[in-house]
Parts: C-alpha cells; structure tokens; sequence
C-alpha cells in the first residue's frame, strides 16, 4: 500500500462518513423510517443495496477460492439472476398488496404465530452465527494479505481488521438504520465494481489471454458436471441453486427489505432488475479471476498461499499504485454493506416479530430505540463469534456452502406452496418447517462431526477424476493435492493409515509422467483407497455414515422435494385455511389491485428482462 493508496481509501471514508452523517441528521421519525427508508427509496438505491448486500465474504473468498480449485462449478448460484426478476415480477406485487413488514410477519397472516415465530428465530440464529461470522472471518483474513501487515502493537492483524469492520459498520447502521445503507449502497456498488474490473483485465492482460486461461483450466471451464461426480453433479447442481436462490431472493428478510423499501412498484421491481443485471457480475469478476489466479500460479507468475486467499494474492501482487487503493475500497465495500444490511435486517425481526409482542402499546419511537439497541447487540455477538471463529473457522467455512442448502429447502417449501396454493393449512405449514429444520440441522451435525471423514472419501474421489484430465499444467498440483490427501488420512487414522498411504505415495509417483499407463495406475490406486475408507467408514458409523455420505447438493434437492410432500399431504389431511388467510395467496388480488400493478410497468422493464434471461442463456451454452 503507497501512499496514494492509503489517500484513495481515506476519501471513501470521508464519502462514506459524509453520507451517514446527512442521514443521521434527518433523524428517523419512525420504524417504517428506521427499517424501510420511510419507502421512499428510488430503483438505483434498490438494485445498489441488492447487489451491494449480496456480495460479502463468500464472495471476496469463497467465489474466487471455488473458482481456483473448481472453475466455473459454481457459477450456477451466481448466474441464476432470473430469481430476482422473479422477486421483480411476482413477488414485488404481492408482498405490496399485503402490506407487510417482515417476511415472518407473512407466515403469521398466512398461517399462524407459530410459523412465524420459527422462521424469526431461524433467521436471527443463522444471520449471527453464519453470515457475521464468516463476513468478519473473511475480512481479517483478507485485510491481513492485502496490507501484508501480521501485527500490530502487539496484536494480531486479524483481529484488528475483523474487530475493526464490525464496529465500524455497526456504528453507520445504528446511527443511520436503513437509509445509510441504501445510500452508502450507492456509493459502495460502483467502487467495487470498478476494483474488480480492473483486477480482471490485468489478471487477463498477465496471464496471456482468456484463451491461456482456458488452456489450463481445462474441464474446469465446464458448468455442467456427469452425476457421477463426486462435488458437482448436475441435477442436484440445478434444483438445489434454484432451492436456495428462491429462498434467498424471494422469502429472506436479508433481501426482500430492500425491494420494501421501495416508494412504489415501479421503483421496487426496477431496482429488482438492476439487481439482476447486478448479479450477473460476480462470476466475472470473482470467480473468472480465481480461475485467472489459478492460470498465473500455474505459470509461476502469482504466490498464492491457498485457495482462499486467491483473490487478496492479485490485488497484493499485480495491482499499480493507486489502484490497489481502489480495490480495498472495494473489499471494504463488500464486506461492511453486507454486514451493514444484516444488522439493520436482524434489528428488524427482533423488533417486528418479537418485542412488538412484548410491548404493543411501545410509540414509534421507542421502537426505533430498542432497534438500535437490537442492532449493537448483534454487533456485540458478531465479535464475540471472533474467537470461535478463529478456531474453527477453517471447519466452519468449509460447510457455511452447505448451510444455506439446509435452511432453505423447508423454509422455501412453505412459502412457495402458501402464496400459491390456497389449501396450504397452517398445521402443515408449521410441521413442514419443524421437520425440515431439524432434518437440515441433524445433517448438519453430521457433517460437523462425521463429515471430515465423508470428505476424504470425497477427495479421493475427486482425485480420481482430475487423474483422468490431467494435463502438464496441472500434473504437479495434483500430485500435490495426493499428498495432502495421504497427509489427512495420516492425521485421521495414525495407526490403520499405512497402507492407504503407500497407496497415495504410488499414485503420486506415477505421476512423474502423463501416459495412458501412468494415469491408469494412479487412478486405481486411488480407487482402492477411496473403496477402502468407504468400506470402513460404512462399518464404523453404519445408516450415519449412509445419510452423511450423500452429495451436499442432492441432500438439499431431495429435502426440499420431502417438505413439499410433507406439506401437501399434512394439508389434505387438516382443516383448510380461513377465509381471511386465503386473502395471503396469489390469487385474492381484486381487479383494482391488478390494474395498479399492471400499470406499473411498461415495455422497458420487459426488454431489460428478456435481455438479461438471454445473457444467462448464453452463458449456459458457452460454459456447458
């Protein structure tokens, strides 16, 4: 970092310090100020605030870091910015007709306290323990390997970054509430993106061309994954994407605020299509540069210390002065709006759907008081979670992916089949997310404590198929991923681990070469390996091994699939929906409220939207 670096970022905050300060000075008048802009928000702040929102850690990290070791696997949750048209399109005008505050506020008129009550806690727990967590993971992290910096008076880096971002971001959400993250959004969005359009183009200018990139990544360039592999098999890829991107586009608290706040539909949807055109970015401009950051490793031409720290490795290593500058606002960016917008939206349920119940009599004001409240403590817990983090951060992250996989398909059930389908019962409704919560977080535990087991399995698996693509530009790191293979089942099983290991060791040294022969052997060498841990797991945890060994992405498609039969068979076999309930669904719209909605959109908002459904299109049959 040169000095003109420190200067670029100590103006972003003087922008960012001006735009909370303007906000704080018009002093929230009530809750529908505090936690909805006073829905008074234009479609530019909209769309800003989506995408600003969306992008935090696993993206900075994690999209980059899959990009690295998996390519293009995982753009499908990336790619799939036809959901929030569908926020856009059908769900902007119904939630606008309800007239609601929250998303569990939904499920109480639609079904019962008790619905709601279970999502809201839901929500709360997940926001503190997964995204703050992670996000102030990610950001020491990061700040760590781009300022290069492992100590400061005394204390690590980490810390100091990680403590840092959320006391700062804390503080212009408390004081600003909803606005300062609209507004800051805006200011946010552009930085970040012209940082990282910038790392793009001169990842792609040093590596020697896309084609380059292509040449060594390999099938790594590929979206669309045989069912046999071990990772990414493709049905499971599609309908668990799609699973977890209605939930978090159309139902999350997260989100849907944003849309909210809006000051009427047309600004809603039109932020909602930004947001789509928004969210077509990040696979250009996260995951692309992990697999460019991968191309230069390869070349020599990059030191990237592990997968993770990708991204933060380009920005350390081949930005000029001045641009570095840029980025780091960029990172600063993605990190503190995506915290900022899960403060303000934790702060939000605690107060509409939890302290209301407590105090129904309590003015505006007061509840705008106890928001701000609710908001330092999630600050608080956020850094308490520092610690634990710091610990199992590693482990943690590395099932944060399948988190959201387990949360959503119960939520994403009952809601789809609430707003469109009038015999949902509010019974089925409460035991469709009781049982597909708990089915999700038993799994969960399993991978917490079986899954590290599960994963060597997994890896020699996924070993086996890089043997069988294998190229000269990818020879050594596969080696040395069979290395790191042997090394685990070493930790894991000292004293039965031997001959798995020699195993490894003459897979690894049949490598010295690519040869039909050559990859042959290493490949049965590592399919004796991977049949023997199966083998022993299988004797050693029976039925648990059995549901924890399912692919991550199946489990989630297969879990939605049940809560949607479970809740259909529930309501048939339970008293049908009140009159007033069914005033929730779809379909209670009256011909007045049709013809506003109607009129809120013209042939514009239609071309942006068959234009961006035609980029993903595209994509798909570039990538397949």
């Amino acid at each position: 970092m040169a000095l003109i670096d420190w200067i670029v970022v100590a103006l972003f905050f003087i922008a960012l310090i001006g735009i909370v300060v303007w906000v704080f000075l018009q002093r929230e008048k009530d809750t529908k100020d505090y936690f909805l802009a006073g829905k008074k928000a234009g479609w530019v702040s909209i769309g800003s605030s989506i995408f600003a929102s969306n992008i935090g850690s696993e993206h900075l990290v994690g999209l980059a870091g899959t990009g690295f070791i998996s390519g293009m696997a995982m753009a499908h949750w990336e790619i799939q910015a036809w959901v929030i048209l569908l926020l856009g399109w059908v769900f902007v005008p119904f939630y606008d007709r309800i007239k609601i505050f929250t998303m569990p506020e939904f499920l109480e008129r639609r079904f019962s306290s008790g619905s709601r009550s279970i999502l809201s806690g839901i929500s709360l727990v997940s926001y503190v323990l997964t995204k703050v967590a992670v996000t102030v993971y990610a950001g020491g992290v990061v700040f760590k390997e781009v300022f290069g910096i492992e100590s400061m008076w005394g204390i690590d880096f980490f810390w100091i970054s990680a403590i840092g971002l959320v006391v700062v971001t804390g503080i212009y959400t408390v004081l600003g509430g909803m606005k300062a993250v609209m507004y800051t959004s805006v200011l946010q969005t552009p930085v970040l993106l012209i940082g990282s359009i910038v790392i793009l183009f001169i990842g792609l200018t040093k590596v020697g061309g896309w084609g380059e990139v292509q040449r060594i990544a390999g099938d790594n360039m590929h979206l669309m994954r045989p069912i046999s592999d071990p990772e990414f098999p493709w049905p499971g890829v599609i309908l668990a994407s799609m699973v977890i991107g209605f939930w978090y586009w159309c139902t999350d608290q997260f989100i849907v605020q944003r849309v909210l706040s809006g000051r009427n539909q047309t600004e809603a949807r039109r932020g909602a299509i930004l947001g789509g055109y928004f969210k077509l970015l990040p696979v250009f401009i996260f995951l692309i540069p992990g697999m460019i950051a991968f191309a230069l490793s390869q070349k020599g031409l990059l030191n990237v210390s592990s997968s993770d720290s990708a991204f933060a490795a380009m920005v350390a290593q081949l930005l000029p002065v001045g641009f570095k500058g840029v980025v780091v606002c960029g990172l600063l960016a993605a990190l503190m709006s995506s915290l900022a917008s899960l403060f303000n939206s934790s702060a939000a349920l605690f107060v509409g759907d939890f302290y209301k119940k407590f105090k129904p009599k309590a003015n505006e004001e007061h509840l705008v008081l106890v928001g701000r409240i609710a908001t330092v403590v999630v600050v608080i817990l956020g850094v308490a979670w520092i610690p634990v983090m710091l610990g199992l951060g590693k482990v943690l992250y590395e099932y944060l992916q399948a988190v959201q996989g387990l949360l959503a398909p119960a939520i994403a059930s009952v809601f789809l089949l609430g707003v469109f389908w009038k015999r949902t019962t509010a019974k089925a409704a409460l035991w469709g997310m009781i049982t597909g919560f708990t089915i999700g977080m038993f799994r969960l535990f399993l991978n917490v404590t079986v899954g590290a087991k599960v994963a060597l399995v997994t890896e020699a698996e996924k070993l086996m198929n890089k043997v069988n693509a294998v190229t000269e530009y990818t020879r050594e790191l596969l080696v040395t991923n069979i290395q790191a293979l042997s090394d685990k089942i070493a930790t894991a099983y000292p004293a039965i681990g031997d001959s798995m290991q020699a195993s490894l060791k003459d897979a690894a040294v049949s490598m010295g070469s690519i040869t039909p022969e050559s990859k042959e052997h290493a490949y049965n060498m590592l399919s004796q390996v991977s049949g023997t841990l199966n083998t022993m797991l299988a004797d050693q945890y029976g039925f648990l091994y059995s549901i924890a060994s399912v692919n991550g992405h199946i489990f989630t498609s297969l879990l939605f699939i049940f809560c949607i039969a479970l809740v259909i068979f529930i309501s048939l076999f339970t008293t049908a929906p009140r009159e007033d309930q069914l005033n929730y669904t779809m379909y209670a719209a009256t011909p007045e409220e049709k013809a506003i909605t109607r009129a809120s959109w013209n042939k514009w908002d239609v071309i942006h939207t068959i234009i961006i459904v035609t980029i993903i299109v595209a994509f798909y049959i570039y990538f397949w």
